[in-house]
């Protein structure tokens, strides 16, 4: 379990295919601080298990449906990737409860700079907008952030106008300026691939209200 606050900006170092899989090598000085084989550690939000530690670069094995299912295989020698190590139970919870489990990949689509922050769209698989709300919790490569607005298709089941050049399923974040110099979320461009992880409070609430009826 993880909170989406970002520990530390990472760094692919080699990339070793493995038939159907892969076996990344990342650069995480501070979160490599107390891992050890069989550790868990969130890449761009996704749960990768350790498998070697040495002189601040971890292993992991990506299999191929977690490559499917995220934008790991996107990721090349020198990207950059946000890490963070799970939560303890004597820790703040900083951010909203985050399982490292990526339920789709959506993409920037555009983002607006303002005097010391950026309000960034993101596009999403249109079966995950019903778990978003205003002002909730959404994870977006493994940090937890605010919603600003979520897509007009909330408001209207018909979808949003055909003149919303954002199309129906869309969200909007505003990033401080610690999250555009620390996460990667700094770097990303219109068209970059993200992966979303919605509130496991949303998706349980909505499996106890469908057994009800």
């Amino acid at each position: 379990m993880f909170t989406g606050i970002v520990e530390e900006l990472g760094e692919i170092v080699a990339i070793d295919p493995q038939g159907d899989a892969v076996a990344l090598a990342i650069r995480g000085p501070l979160v490599t601080e107390d891992a050890v084989h069989g550790a868990s550690i969130a890449v761009n939000g996704v749960c990768l298990t350790v498998v070697d530690v040495e002189d601040g670069v971890f292993t992991a094995d990506v299999i191929k449906e977690t490559l499917d299912k995220s934008s790991l295989g996107a990721l090349e020698p020198g990207s950059k990737v946000n890490l963070e190590r799970p939560v303890r139970l004597s820790d703040r919870l900083g951010g909203h409860l985050v399982q490292g489990h990526v339920d789709g990949v959506g993409a920037i689509v555009s983002r607006e700079p303002g005097e010391r922050w950026d309000v960034v769209t993101v596009s999403l698989p249109a079966g995950l907008s019903r778990y978003l709300v205003n002002k909730g919790s959404i994870t977006v490569d493994g940090i937890s952030l605010t919603v600003v607005e979520a897509g007009a298709d909330h408001a209207a089941p018909g979808g949003t106008a055909p003149h919303d050049p954002r199309g129906a399923h869309w969200f909007s974040v505003a990033l401080i300026p610690t999250t555009l110099a620390l996460t990667t979320l700094g770097l990303k461009k219109p068209g970059d691939p993200v992966n979303l992880e919605v509130d496991v409070v949303a998706k349980y609430v909505e499996r106890m209200m469908g057994d009800r009826s």
